[in-house]
């Protein structure tokens, strides 16, 4: 979700405390939280790990669009 491992984060930031998500978007944590609840799905449907991966890359690219997107943001209101 983040391009990158925690241990990654943390090895390029360790002046900051917490982990990645303490300093992620809004936007990226609905997604996240999108993809757990999606992941859920895959697995008890029994798709493969890295099927799921594939499938959550995708699904994740195409919601931050969505998310990210200005003109969406006007429906909201």
């Amino acid at each position: 979700m983040f391009g990158m491992t925690a241990k990654m984060w943390h090895e390029q930031n360790p002046e900051m405390k917490g982990n990645i998500r303490d300093y992620a978007s809004i936007n990226e944590l609905i997604c996240l939280s999108n993809m757990e609840s999606i992941n859920a799905v895959f697995i008890i449907q029994g798709i493969s790990q890295v099927e799921r991966l594939l499938k959550l890359n995708q699904i994740a690219i195409q919601q931050m669009k969505i998310l990210e997107d200005d003109r969406n943001r006007n429906m909201l209101k």
